[in-house]
């Protein structure tokens, strides 16, 4: 079985449906408001999960009835949570997260809780590093423990998978130390500080970055790999909602790699989750199984 260890964030999403997203200054009158776990870092740890892996989560949630529900959510998913800490001050984060007719979405965080992961709270859980066979991390949580963790894992011998959401320029230092960085388009905009996709790739292989994989959506994705770059297809579904699909994404990728999948099968397979979670509705709940994703798979051979 996969042992992942991610670390990362933790959200209660606050999600409201509208007709189309609001301009500024604008009001819209939404539809249904639900709430549903979220966090980039909970998120892909139970896609990941769901894909068959043996999954560890490093992060903190409030002392509050949504910190409660979280972790409660997490174990279900069989996410081990020993190393999720119950923050004495800061409350759980939360997402307001808008939902377009068109399934697109919006996107405000309130951190609470996730701001205050430290070095420290990774560096408990060092002992689990030698059974680990890849670490994932996001940037939903301070640069600094994003580091601590790659910096570990770096030690360990471990492959480190970045999903560098949400986009901030991150140290050279950093990026060195990451097996496979995967953002979308608009996050590797951010992270080269050059426009296009063609030129934003060119500037962070100059930085010596191993693997790339391009996420972009329904134009599918790009990977970048020891001197090969090439685009894969995206499958075709119909859109309900976006939140999840890039968390889904990286949860079966982690998962791929660390059974020794070749990088393009990885991203096949992981491109099949990300599909399948952006035909329902939330962020946890849309994340698919395993079965799910090989039936699709199967389905388009």
């Amino acid at each position: 079985m996969a042992n992942i260890l991610v670390v990362g964030s933790i959200n209660m999403d606050l999600v409201v449906r509208v007709p189309h997203s609001p301009m500024p200054g604008e009001t819209v009158l939404g539809g249904d408001f639900e709430t549903f776990p979220g966090g980039k870092g909970a998120n892909q740890a139970v896609a990941a999960a769901r894909m068959g892996g043996d999954v560890t989560m490093v992060g903190r949630v409030g002392n509050d009835d949504f910190g409660d529900t979280l972790i409660q959510g997490l174990l279900q998913d069989n996410v081990k949570t020993t190393h999720v800490t119950k923050d004495p001050q800061a409350p759980t984060g939360i997402a307001m997260i808008a939902v377009a007719a068109n399934g697109e979405n919006s996107i405000v965080v309130a951190s609470g809780a996730n701001m205050e992961v430290t070095e420290e709270d990774v560096a408990k859980a060092s002992s689990l590093m030698e059974k680990t066979d890849i670490l994932l991390v996001q940037l939903e949580c301070p640069l600094e423990a994003v580091i601590a963790a790659v910096d570990l894992a770096k030690a360990h011998h471990v492959p480190v998978v970045l999903n560098p959401a949400p986009a901030q320029p991150i140290p050279k230092t950093l990026l060195a130390n990451v097996d496979y960085l995967t953002p979308n388009e608009s996050e590797l905009a951010i992270l080269s500080g050059v426009k296009g996709i063609d030129a934003g790739i060119q500037k962070l292989q100059e930085w010596g970055l191993k693997a790339l994989v391009v996420t972009l959506g329904e134009k599918g994705a790009r990977v970048i790999s020891e001197g090969v770059d090439r685009h894969l297809p995206a499958y075709e579904v119909s859109a309900v909602d976006t939140t999840a699909a890039g968390d889904a994404f990286n949860g079966a990728f982690a998962v791929t790699l660390a059974e020794k999948k070749s990088l393009f099968d990885a991203v096949q397979y992981s491109m099949a989750a990300g599909a399948l979670a952006v035909t329902k509705r939330g962020a946890q709940p849309s994340l698919p199984t395993r079965e799910a994703v090989e039936n699709l798979l199967s389905s388009n051979r």
